[in-house]
């Protein structure tokens, strides 16, 4: 792998200690490793990139996604429906996917999460119809070349026991817990700067069992792995804890071991203040997914109040059956604009709603190796253009990133590797891959 010198960035964003942005910085990279930051870096045998006119952040981090459902994109009659309602529209549909669905549509999601800067991303998989495998996400992970933190997620409860999913999705627990070990065994990575870590992420409070919970969080811990699920998304996954648990989802999350360092959970949208304390207290964290809660009127979640009360909060952009797009700065931009909504146009500015999709994402996942620009961190870059129409006329260059754009990247940087180079996918044919997912959309159609 040659050394690679970033040159004469406009600004340099490092989300170091101090949230120093460098005018006219270079970045010195080596064997996947940030070397150097500084300025007039000398090149020696490096292959140069110039940024001049570029601003340079950590790569962005999704601490929530469901990469199979961009086979699934404004689906009739999930389009206007609320969480529930849009769930059964779906299940039927990806009752019919394969390991070719699962894999090609990962594809596609990873290359949209890439080309809007994210070098790293969690995938929650919780559906494995007609032979799919976890595997098949982490395939094509691979070969988009993006960090990847893909979870085993599972459905065990279906609708004849009560259950949301039908009974088609549906596991049996002992097959789940089998399954969970095997795939940890053979692709978890603990070691700083792995390019692939599993979790364990039993899918909903209203899909799965108690003891499935219970033993998943016990597993996990045996394992070294970290835990997720969705909770408290909106007020009838709160109504369906409060009838069937007797108990709100924080409570029900925390009398069953999830909470902690090692746990992260998706939305949290209707968390109310004892919960945002026992998350701070815990040092659970949160993936906060502002387009999605928008798109399914899920509510504005209490992000203000997470991060004063020192919440560790990153951004996910959810599945794309249900915020339609894959593209994490636009998410920032939402999750700023979601909390003035909410508290006023005070509530959050553009260099924190970029901290939450870099540095905060990073230690959501518990990847203290990445989220910063610093000597001895990974080199996940993006570099991002600040020439065209989008920022024209700006005056601040790394607010103009978050409020005006742009919001596709020029380059982006994995483990010192180039992924995106001026704006295309470099590790992939993407119009090969685009054609085989609009026709397999098509046959599922059919």
């Amino acid at each position: 792998m040659p050394d690679i010198l970033i040159r004469n960035a406009l600004v340099v964003v490092t989300m170091n200690a101090a949230r120093a942005e460098l005018a006219g910085a270079d970045i010195y990279i080596r064997d996947g490793v940030i070397l150097a930051v500084g300025r007039n870096l000398a090149a020696a045998e490096a292959q140069v990139i110039e940024a001049a006119g570029c601003v340079v952040t950590p790569g962005l981090v999704n601490t929530h996604h469901h990469l199979y459902q961009t086979l699934t994109r404004a689906v009739p009659g999930g389009q206007d429906a609320l969480l529930f309602g849009w769930l059964k529209t779906l299940y039927p549909i990806w009752a019919r996917f394969g390991p070719e669905e699962i894999f090609t549509s990962a594809q596609v999601g990873l290359a949209e999460l890439a080309l809007s800067g994210c070098t790293m991303t969690s995938d929650h998989l919780y559906l494995y119809p007609n032979g799919a495998r976890l595997d098949d996400t982490i395939a094509a992970a691979g070969e988009v070349g993006l960090r990847f933190h893909p979870t085993r997620g599972a459905m065990s409860i279906g609708e004849s026991a009560g259950g949301l999913p039908p009974d088609s999705l549906v596991e049996s627990e002992r097959a789940i817990l089998d399954d969970m070990i095997r795939v940890v065994d053979a692709f978890h990575d603990p070691q700083p700067g792995a390019m692939v870590r599993v979790g364990l992420a039993p899918c909903s409070p209203f899909s799965v069992s108690r003891e499935l919970m219970r033993d998943a969080a016990l597993l996990a811990r045996d394992k070294g792995v970290m835990l997720h699920t969705h909770l408290a998304e909106n007020d009838e996954d709160v109504a369906y804890s409060l009838e069937r648990f007797g108990c709100r989802p924080g409570q029900y999350a925390e009398d069953l071991g999830w909470t902690g360092p090692d746990v992260w959970h998706a939305h949290c949208v209707k968390l109310d203040g004892s919960e945002i304390d026992l998350f701070a207290r815990s040092h659970t964290g949160v993936a906060h997914c502002p387009c999605s809660n928008c798109r399914l009127g899920s509510g504005i979640a209490p992000v203000r109040a997470m991060r004063d009360a020192g919440v560790k909060l990153g951004l996910g952009v959810d599945g794309s059956a249900s915020s339609d797009a894959s593209n994490l700065i636009a998410e920032a931009r939402m999750a700023l604009l979601l909390q003035r909504v909410a508290r006023g146009a005070d509530a959050m500015a553009a260099r924190e709603a970029l901290e939450i999709a870099t540095l905060g994402g990073a230690r959501v996942l518990g990847r203290g190796d990445l989220g910063s620009i610093e000597v001895g961190k990974r080199a996940d870059l993006a570099i991002w253009d600040m020439n065209g129409v989008e920022a024209a006329g700006s005056w601040d260059p790394v607010a103009a990133l978050v409020l005006c754009g742009p919001t596709r990247v020029r380059d982006l940087i994995v483990d010192g590797r180039p992924v995106v180079r001026e704006g295309r996918m470099v590790t992939l044919d993407l119009p090969l891959v685009l054609e085989r997912q609009r026709f397999l959309a098509a046959r599922l159609v059919g």
